[in-house]
């Protein structure tokens, strides 16, 4: 049953009487339906394909990260301390820009999309794309890249200036006009500047009002003092926190004098402004609608009120801030239960998650593959005797074992995978259609370079019997050769002896004639080439070769008892050369098969025998006694010279 195009695949942990924790799931991670009434443990399984793995435009997503995966696994032993967690936030970066450019090439589809639900589906995309990028840029601040009380603010002012970007049309509309401080958005726009942080641009801005308005140049002046004075932490190791917050108290009290000093009295956008600079909650929570997230109303909370805020503190400060943002007018949504499992550092919860909200893996497989990197996974072991890593990678490129081209990086997936990593590709390598022999080849390389006997016999099997169903004998041959299948190998030779039978000629010359040492597989592929060999030394008038090569065929047995007469046959013209090819002995040799041939025959054989194989019989056996002659006469004329 395939999934409704506007389905939204989802999956769940259900816990059952019959097992702990079962993972089940739509969207191509399966969902398990128990009938009610019936006991637990008989469970039907309704297998779904991963819809978004047949996405034309999510294709740079996983073709791209395939090669960060990879670097990654293969850099391992290359750095320690400081330069492998530099290395690490690195490859968390690459990640992030491969989803933004997926992000941008789906907006640009949107776009261009006349057909409403394709723009719906489009636009859909673009929104998971960015809340997944906004999950994994909090990650890589919180746990890859560690980042301590100081520096953490900074992280998380530039995290909310690059996802909170609902503002930027109207800071352009503002900007843009003739007198932007006349512009009814302006003291909008100079609030956000300064819920984000941005201090300059706001500063900016406020020049633009005292130019224009000479009654609040003072204020203004005053404004930009303040703000132009504010302290912040810096990324390097220029002050301590003790520094840091010895200077960001003072600079909080000169914004407290002003303010109950009535400064900005007679300006109430200034006056609020300087309120934000205090960090009152009140007066921040009265622009919610330009800061549109309760994250976003964090951090900015924290910026003006706890600005060397540590990591294990971002927990107590998230929950209220949500609580104070949503103000019980709306319940949390998933992406809220997901970064605020992520600002508590509840890792397996993030990932847990993101599992359940995300329409497919590739999101948690290669964010726990990072974090396993930085070693935060390490004590965590699913019942079942996998680890979260592995199990999720596992996932993932199953998904990607459904896709008629994607499958050949699920490969490199399960590789990376030490447990049962080869036990799942095994299984599914042998579900894999195939279509051509280019496709074929390449599973067969695949398998062959890592050792995998069975399915590479069980591949050239395959390919031989479709080859010989469309009666193409030589590749038949070839890959029943490459599978050292003995037996489908004579099968085939004879398939080619009986065509020389009915044509008089052998197809695929090329092939029979570069054997080499594959013609000893089975007894009659070597009779084969043998037989070939035959027809090339007689076709180069290498006459006493070739007759020495015929006999040895039929008195080693090399040849089938039933190819005699045609090799009898063959001979007859070595028989009627102007030289003697045969000596005495050989020829006997010939008249001695020949009879065996005959007497081995029942008389209800002979009868049946037609007029044509009769006249065979007598024309060889006149052939032959003509050379016995030949023979004696010659032998005789040089024994008497």
């Amino acid at each position: 049953s395939e999934q409704a195009a506007g389905e939204k695949p989802h999956c769940e942990l259900q816990r059952t009487e019959s097992c702990k924790v079962q993972v089940t799931a739509e969207g191509g991670k399966g969902k398990a339906l128990c009938g009610e009434g019936r006991p637990s443990s008989s469970c039907v399984f309704v297998v779904r394909k991963d819809q978004d793995i047949y996405i034309q435009t999510l294709r740079k997503l996983f073709n791209e990260s395939h090669g960060i995966f990879i670097g990654l696994q293969r850099s391992e032993e290359e750095f320690a301390g400081k330069s492998r967690k530099t290395q690490l936030v690195q490859v968390s970066k690459n990640y992030r820009s491969v989803i933004r450019a997926c992000m941008e090439d789906m907006h640009q589809a949107a776009v261009s999309a006349r057909d409403p639900a394709l723009h719906s589906q489009y636009s859909t995309q673009v929104s998971i794309l960015s809340a997944m990028e906004l999950i994994w840029n909090l990650c890589e601040i919180l746990f890859v890249e560690a980042a301590v009380a100081g520096p953490l603010l900074l992280r998380l002012l530039d995290w909310v200036r690059l996802h909170v970007c609902d503002v930027d049309n109207m800071v352009r509309e503002v900007l843009s006009s003739e007198n932007p401080s006349k512009h009814e958005l302006f003291w909008n726009v100079v609030d956000v500047f300064v819920l984000q942080g941005r201090m300059d641009e706001a500063r900016h801005l406020l020049s633009k009002e005292a130019s224009a308005n000479p009654t609040s140049v003072n204020m203004c002046r005053i404004l930009d003092d303040l703000m132009k004075k504010m302290p912040v932490p810096s990324l390097g190791n220029t002050q301590t926190l003790t520094e840091m917050e010895l200077k960001w108290q003072h600079w909080h009290e000169e914004c407290q004098r002003y303010l109950q000093d009535g400064t900005f009295a007679s300006n109430s956008h200034m006056e609020s402004i300087c309120k934000i600079l205090l960090g009152d909650e009140n007066a921040i929570l009265e622009k919610k609608e330009l800061m549109t997230t309760w994250y976003h109303f964090l951090v900015t909370r924290l910026l003006y009120s706890h600005p060397t805020v540590k990591p294990m503190e971002l927990r107590f400060y998230a929950q209220s801030s949500m609580d104070l943002f949503l103000g019980g007018e709306s319940s949390p949504e998933p992406l809220d239960t997901i970064l605020m499992a992520a600002f508590e550092f509840e890792l397996h919860q993030v990932i847990k998650e993101c599992s359940i909200a995300l329409s497919n893996w590739w999101f948690v497989a290669h964010l726990t593959d990072l974090l396993d990197h930085c070693k935060l996974l390490q004590s965590h072991n699913l019942y079942f005797g996998s680890n979260m890593r592995e199990f999720l990678l596992l996932e993932y490129a199953s998904g990607l074992f459904s896709h008629y081209s994607l499958w050949q990086l699920g490969v490199d997936y399960f590789d990376h995978c030490p447990e049962y990593g080869r036990v799942y590709l095994e299984l599914h390598i042998e579900r894999i259609p195939l279509n051509t022999e280019q496709k074929a080849l390449k599973v067969l390389r695949i398998c062959e370079q890592r050792q995998m006997h069975e399915q590479v016999r069980s591949i050239c099997k395959i390919m031989a019997m479709k080859a010989l169903r469309n009666n193409r004998l030589g590749s038949a041959l070839s890959w029943s050769i490459r599978a050292k299948d003995a037996a489908f190998a004579t099968l085939i030779s004879d398939r080619f002896l009986k065509d020389y039978c009915e044509k008089g000629c052998f197809s695929d010359l090329d092939l029979i004639d570069n054997l080499g040492p594959s013609m000893l597989l089975s007894d009659r592929l070597t009779f084969l080439g043998k037989y070939r060999e035959f027809h090339r030394l007689y076709g180069e008038k290498r006459f006493s070769e070739a007759a020495k090569l015929l006999l040895m065929l039929m008195t080693a047995h090399i040849a089938p008892c039933s190819f005699w007469m045609t090799l009898l046959t063959d001979a007859l013209p070595l028989l009627e050369q102007k030289e003697v090819i045969f000596s005495a002995e050989q020829t006997y040799e010939l008249m001695r098969c020949l009879e065996d041939l005959t007497a081995g025959k029942s008389d209800k054989q002979k009868f049946q025998d037609d007029d044509v194989e009769t006249m065979k019989v007598e024309m060889l056996r006149l052939a032959l006694a003509r050379n016995l002659a030949r023979v004696i006469v010659k032998e005789g004329t040089l024994e008497g010279s």
